[in-house]
């Protein structure tokens, strides 16, 4: 381009750059995967959608993701990682929460449950009605979800009475549609409502039709990819800084947490010694208002928020999943 092309472009320029200016804002602030589903509320307060789960991809053996997180709050910010103890790793926020509860204080135990391990899943969905977005039926996205949803099928694949026919939710000829329903209860999304529909083949599509379902689908196996963990160093660091203190010691505990954990008392007294400094200095007074919205700015998590809402809305998102 010439000088006086540009010269004469220069008219148009600042309009071009605006709008892209505008689409890079936009992209930040939504800060979405284009290959998640999310249900979402209607104008009466409900939710209501019908999807069904789809097999595993092609070269997979397993038609869900299982992942292990953390999302809690200190004075120094917020804590958005996920657990390395999906890989079956030691993960510091684990052992410290063994030693918070090891401690028999029930202060200490009140904080390793604020920090216990969120539990999410991950599938391949095909949505056959979606109200709110109708321009989502009839395609193939990851759908995220959490233990309640997981329950309910497992419920389906191991009924628990005998008059009940075991139920594969994620065969394409002989599983079922799953009919998402959501209430809001005591300002939380309750799923209790969904249920599994009667078995059939996926909206009576031909084989080829399947198989084209089938090879839309996206790989699970990257959500439990090593790449995409911290290193326990990394993680540590992190945690040090959200909850201001320095390290001391670290213990070598099992890597088992779950919610049963903290009720078991022979997981529970397998390591009692200490892994991070006082109570008194765990327990630093919080920042003021506007202190911690600047820490929130500064800090950078792993999940899926990079400002104040994002952040924020990070632990309305877990209630919502489960």
């Amino acid at each position: 381009m010439s000088f006086a092309d540009l010269k004469n472009k220069s008219k148009f320029g600042f309009e071009k750059l605006t709008q892209e200016i505008e689409k890079l804002s936009s992209n930040a602030s939504s800060n979405t995967d284009d290959r998640l589903w999310k249900p979402e509320m209607d104008k009466t307060g409900n939710g209501y959608a019908v999807i069904r789960f789809l097999p595993a991809p092609d070269g997979e053996e397993v038609p869900w993701a299982k992942v292990w997180s953390h999302g809690f709050q200190g004075p120094g910010g917020w804590y958005i990682e996920n657990s390395l103890t999906t890989l079956g790793k030691k993960d510091p926020v684990s052992e410290l929460n063994r030693t918070l509860w090891n401690s028999g204080l029930d202060s200490d135990k009140e904080i390793a449950r604020k920090q216990k391990r969120k539990l999410s899943y991950y599938s391949n969905i095909y949505v056959v009605s979606d109200p709110t977005h109708p321009e989502n039926e009839g395609k193939v996205f990851l759908f995220k979800y959490g233990k309640k949803i997981f329950d309910k099928i497992q419920e389906a694949m191991k009924p628990e009475f005998q008059d009940e026919t075991p139920v594969n939710p994620f065969d394409l000829w002989e599983g079922a549609n799953f009919k998402l329903k959501i209430k809001k209860v005591a300002g939380y999304w309750n799923y209790d409502s969904s249920e599994f529909a009667s078995p059939s083949t996926l909206e009576q599509m031909t084989d080829a039709e399947l198989e084209k379902v089938w090879k839309s689908e996206y790989p699970l196996e990257e959500f439990m990819d090593a790449k995409n963990f911290k290193s326990y160093e990394e993680l540590e660091s992190r945690l040090n800084v959200v909850l201001a203190r320095t390290a001391n010691k670290r213990v070598d505990p099992e890597t088992a947490e779950d919610e049963g954990d903290f009720n078991d008392p022979d997981i529970m007294a397998r390591s009692s010694r200490p892994v991070f400094n006082t109570v008194a200095e765990r327990t630093a007074p919080k920042n003021e208002e506007q202190e911690l919205r600047q820490q929130l700015r500064n800090l950078q998590p792993t999940a899926s928020s990079n400002d104040d809402d994002d952040t924020l809305s990070y632990f309305a998102r877990l209630a919502e999943e489960e």
